[in-house]
């Protein structure tokens, strides 16, 4: 019976979060359609791994790190291409209207290392809560914190244009 109640937990979890787990794996890969199959791959993996929850009320981290190492798996897959949609061409186009009103932020974002990238997007974009990303990302919860904060250095120096220290 644990297991079709955690069925539902799941599903009601996808159900609930679509949207941020769609604009998660978006941001990753930057593409619709392989944002969209990640989200479809996430959701088979987790329906056929259910029965490793242990924690049935940890079923958004969980299901959210499937989607993490799902994208990350396919960003390993395919590290020579970087495969860019129509909205996102007509973007960087120059001439073209920006779609994006904080464009710099969102370059800055994309120029910060994945592990930086992963706690600010979890954090601020998707509204988890510290424990929430460190149980998403699988990390330490002061080692969530440390990046965090360094992330939040390296962006207030991209974004104020000054020569940044590189942060590994």
């Amino acid at each position: 019976m644990l297991n079709r109640n955690t069925e539902k937990l799941l599903t009601r979890c996808i159900t609930e979060h679509k949207e941020n787990v769609y604009r998660l794996a978006f941001s990753y890969v930057k593409n619709k359609e392989d944002a969209l199959d990640i989200v479809q791959e996430s959701i088979y993996k987790a329906m056929m791994n259910i029965e490793l929850l242990k924690n049935p009320d940890a079923v958004k981290s969980w299901f959210f790190r499937i989607v993490v190492n799902t994208a990350l798996d396919f960003l390993r897959r395919n590290k020579k291409v970087h495969a860019m949609d129509h909205e996102m061409i007509e973007t960087y186009t120059p001439g073209a209207e920006d779609v994006y009103t904080d464009i710099d932020l969102k370059r800055t974002l994309d120029d910060l290392p994945e592990k930086y990238r992963g706690v600010i997007i979890l954090r601020y974009f998707e509204d988890l809560k510290i424990d929430e990303v460190a149980a998403v990302l699988g990390e330490n919860v002061n080692t969530i914190k440390t990046r965090l904060y360094q992330a939040l250095q390296l962006l207030r120096v991209k974004m104020n244009d000054e020569p940044s220290k590189e942060i590994k």
